[in-house]
């Protein structure tokens, strides 16, 4: 999870104070033009330093680039250029030792640095913003921003699916009923249900990193939505932030947030994926399944029933999954009917970004930490793959091997299963007699067929749960996570 950003203080506020108090535009670095300051509400309303405060750095990092770029440009002098250079190197000094202070008098992050520059180095602090504005400013910040923290949380989701085919690779021989509608379906191995996961995370890997790519150009000298008259270089301040290039076209480069949206879009993907891996063990960890222990240490008890553990980290990952859909709604609806090019609704697409790259980092973590220390059961496992008749459909394709037609092998063994039930036991614990006076083509290898075993090695069809295959896919993961694919 990031780091906490610098102290934000409120502007001391008195209902019964006179809105004419102040002289027109104080505290403002764009007051020129008004007549009267700012009502106290919306000074309140309209500062956003208390979310995007968590782009500081990448907001110093981006003005040093500016500067330099100013710099080697002509438009600002070599003393110029160094002085404020060195401030902003001072400024990033003091913010990550956590010095610095910030408020609300100053509306945003953007404003909030450049006033603390000018009162460092004087007047020359404002030659910083030469050729700039806070619209490809703030651009240029969100995209270093989610640039890093997404950046993590692809590394993670690499990390994770390394953990999933670790347990994969432990657990090779534990057999388990596969589902569908939450009813035994077909005996796969537990760690072919645990490939299915990695298999999801992979792609999900796969689309951050595609979302990444495509946001990795720089707005910076974009202006507010024209660029400017000064005679600036684009391709430099890209390559000092490390950029692949730079955004084509001004207005699209500080009015659209599609990289906003695509990014949360894939954190939503992954929620949704780690909402299902949650709801499993939930169920897995329940005394009716019993298919699995958590670490006490990634679960809870209760205030009242002594004997509770309850997986409290699954239930809040589950949870948590609404909170990054609801920034995707958010920024969607925010986004959808503004013209070109920047409009003050755009304020409102940080606080729902950091906060779902916050709740997927955190997920994640949560689930690299827990995973490796949970123990699953075998042999509770096992039973209810046995207990459930899983192996009624190779019981159909034995009738079929044997010039059976499929439909009427389906309701042949559907009979033996109604026959089973009542007699309380399983398929293959039916004699041979029983089986044949429903189907006289039934011999004695039908036995062979519907051991646990037999019937998860018979799926051998590419990416079955077949063991062999299994062992394949969990070495073509280790091969995939080795390259970084």
């Amino acid at each position: 999870m990031a780091a906490a950003g610098p102290a934000v203080t409120s502007s001391p506020t008195d209902p019964d104070a006179k809105q004419g108090s102040a002289k027109p535009g104080q505290g403002s670095m764009w007051g020129g033009r008004f007549a009267e300051p700012m009502d106290d509400l919306v000074t309140r309303v309209n500062a956003s330093i208390g979310v995007d405060s968590a782009m500081a750095e990448e907001d110093l990092r981006g003005s040093v680039a500016h500067a330099r770029m100013l710099t080697e440009q002509g438009v600002l002098s070599a003393e110029e250029g160094a002085a404020i250079q060195a401030g902003l190197e001072e400024l990033l000094s003091d913010l990550t030792s956590g010095r610095l202070k910030f408020t609300d008098e100053h509306e945003d992050v953007h404003m909030n640095l450049e006033s603390l520059l000018t009162q460092r180095i004087g007047p020359v602090g404002g030659k910083l913003h030469t050729a700039r504005s806070r619209n490809d400013q703030v651009a240029t910040d969100m995209r270093l921003h989610v640039r890093a923290r997404a950046g993590t949380i692809v590394d993670l989701l690499g990390e994770l699916r390394g953990v999933l085919v670790g347990l994969a690779e432990a657990n090779l021989g534990v057999i388990m009923p596969g589902y569908t509608h939450l009813q035994v379906a077909q005996p796969v191995l537990l760690s072919h249900h645990l490939l299915a996961y990695q298999e999801m995370l992979r792609r999900d890997q796969g689309r951050l990193g595609d979302a990444l790519e495509r946001m990795d150009e720089s707005p910076l000298g974009a202006g507010a939505l024209a660029g400017t008259t000064f005679p600036i270089d684009r391709h430099r301040t890209a390559e000092l932030l490390g950029f692949a290039r730079v955004a084509a076209n001004s207005l699209d480069a500080v009015s659209d947030r599609d990289f906003v949206i695509e990014v949360i879009s894939a954190l939503a993907i992954v929620m949704m994926h780690l909402s299902r891996l949650s709801e499993e063990l939930i169920l897995w960890s329940s005394q009716e399944f019993g298919f699995v222990t958590l670490p006490d240490a990634y679960t809870t008890g209760s205030s009242m029933m002594p004997q509770k553990k309850n997986p409290d980290v699954c239930e809040l990952v589950r949870g948590k999954t609404g909170r990054v859909y609801g920034a995707l709604m958010g920024i969607l609806t925010v986004m959808k009917g503004l013209p070109l090019a920047y409009n003050k609704d755009m304020q409102e697409d940080k606080q729902g970004l950091f906060d779902a790259l916050d709740t997927a980092e955190d997920s994640l973590r949560l689930y690299v930490g827990m995973l490796p220390r949970a123990r699953f059961k075998a042999q509770r496992m096992r039973a209810a793959a046995e207990a459930g008749f899983s192996n009624a459909t190779d019981l159909a394709d034995y009738l079929v091997r044997k010039g059976v037609p499929f439909r009427e092998a389906h309701h042949v063994v559907g009979r033996l299963v109604s026959m089973a039930l009542e007699e309380g036991v399983g398929l293959a614990d039916l004699p041979l007699e029983r089986l044949q006076a429903v189907e006289g083509r039934i011999t004695q290898d039908v036995y062979e067929a519907l051991g646990l075993e037999a019937v998860v090695d018979a799926r051998a069809s590419h990416g079955g749960t077949a063991t062999l295959r299994v062992k394949d896919a969990i070495e073509a993961a280790k091969e995939d996570l080795k390259r970084g694919a």
